[in-house]
């Protein structure tokens, strides 16, 4: 079928399996550390600052980690971040069998698969177009690889709610663990020809300038990836407040909260569907303006939201919204960006999206502390209306200045 076109690559059909196991149980172990947190602290602040510290590092070393990739074997390298994030999280698991609930070392942990996650991350965009046999797949790879993670965000928060309310929360960690293997063992069977890497003479910090310039240069790209960053920071972190929902708002338990997160879920994977079957020449900034505006709404009606059949299906608009929107803006930039400035330029869009929602969640953990998390997903929700409307209406005064001009 034409929705799944991508598949028919046997290196991409590879990295989708194995990816597709490994997400789940990242989602498994995400939804625990979430829960575990807030169980033994009751903090909406610690939640947020777990996310923060676990997504910072994107800020930070996005930049920079897209220039390294640029300079060396992206392959190696990802075979290389997929080892020591199986490391970090073996680490994780022996912590909580040995019932060590240590709050600091579950916050360093995170801290150290955000670094990991600041290089992986870019390197498995970057990479995406060598496992692709023919360039018009691109898209629909990227738009199946959303899927797929999207479809981890369902099945993860589920098994995991149901593992945490009869067994605890040990065996999501061990689960995450394991679901590395496959990973490793697909990348291992791959056989991707990549072009041979440059030595450059230049300094990486000569090519850190470069891609900004070339990124800061570039109308379109810079205004999709200054609006990624506003709903990373206004919008996205309202996700950080579901435990405090599910807990409280709801009265509910681990199951409650693997709903939020399974709806949220189900709702970017109709979305990704949609995306995995746009057409070459789809106009995405089109797509990306009424995404954002279904994500925000949904958001902004959730804080009014008191029954949770309400509540999840809020959730789910909310994540066709978030998808699609994050989704279009990747695809924009993969299949406009050039060859020579693809890493550095995902490399914003990884700092953009992953590097400013830590920022966001910590901002949103405070606020909820002083304001109540309804009041905040609230302002979460009004943000992003306003914030598209301030995008559509530069858009068009940019695009009157080129007609203007000829």
């Amino acid at each position: 079928m034409d929705t799944f076109r991508a598949l028919k690559s046997r290196n991409f059909r590879l990295f989708f399996y194995g990816q597709s196991i490994s997400l789940i149980g990242t989602w498994m172990q995400k939804t625990a550390v979430c829960w575990l947190v807030y169980r033994l602290t009751n903090s909406a602040v610690l939640l947020g600052v777990v996310s923060f510290v676990s997504l910072i590092p994107s800020l930070l070393l996005a930049p920079y980690a897209g220039s390294y990739i640029d300079r060396h074997n992206r392959y190696r390298i990802l075979m290389i971040t997929q080892v020591i994030s199986m490391l970090q999280a073996g680490a994780l698991a022996l912590m909580i069998l040995l019932r060590n609930y240590n709050i600091p070392g579950i916050i360093f942990l995170s801290l150290v698969q955000g670094v990991i996650n600041a290089f992986d991350v870019t390197c498995r965009q970057s990479l995406m177009v060598e496992m692709v046999e023919s360039r018009d797949d691109l898209p629909n790879a990227i738009a199946l690889n959303s899927t797929m993670s999207n479809f981890a965000r369902i099945a993860g928060p589920a098994l995991a709610g149901i593992i945490l309310s009869t067994f605890g929360e040990d065996i999501c960690f061990v689960s995450n663990f394991l679901s590395y293997v496959p990973v490793l063992i697909s990348l291992w069977m791959m056989k991707i020809i990549l072009p041979p890497v440059i030595k450059s003479e230049r300094s990486i910090w000569a090519e850190l300038k470069e891609g900004f310039h070339y990124i800061s240069g570039d109308k379109d790209l810079a205004s999709l990836l200054l609006m990624l960053s506003a709903s990373s920071l206004l919008v996205i972190p309202f996700n950080t407040l579901m435990p405090v929902f599910a807990k409280d708002i709801f009265n509910g338990n681990a199951k409650t909260f693997s709903w939020f997160e399974s709806a949220a879920g189900l709702g970017s994977i109709l979305s990704a569907i949609y995306m995995a079957k746009l057409k070459p020449g789809k106009d995405l900034v089109k797509v990306m303006v009424t995404a954002s505006l279904v994500f925000s709404l949904s958001v902004l009606l959730l804080s009014f939201s008191s029954w949770l059949p309400l509540a999840l299906v809020f959730m789910m608009l909310s994540g066709i919204g978030m998808m699609a929107q994050t989704a279009s803006i990747n695809t924009y930039i993969q299949t406009h960006a050039i060859p020579a400035m693809r890493a550095r330029a995902i490399s914003y869009y990884i700092m953009a999206f992953q590097g400013i929602i830590p920022v966001g969640s910590l901002l949103t953990g405070l606020l909820a502390h002083f304001i109540g998390p309804r009041l905040t997903v609230l302002v979460a929700g009004l943000a992003g209306v306003a914030t598209t409307v301030i995008f559509v209406q530069y858009r068009k005064t940019m695009m009157n200045v080129i007609i203007s001009s000829r």
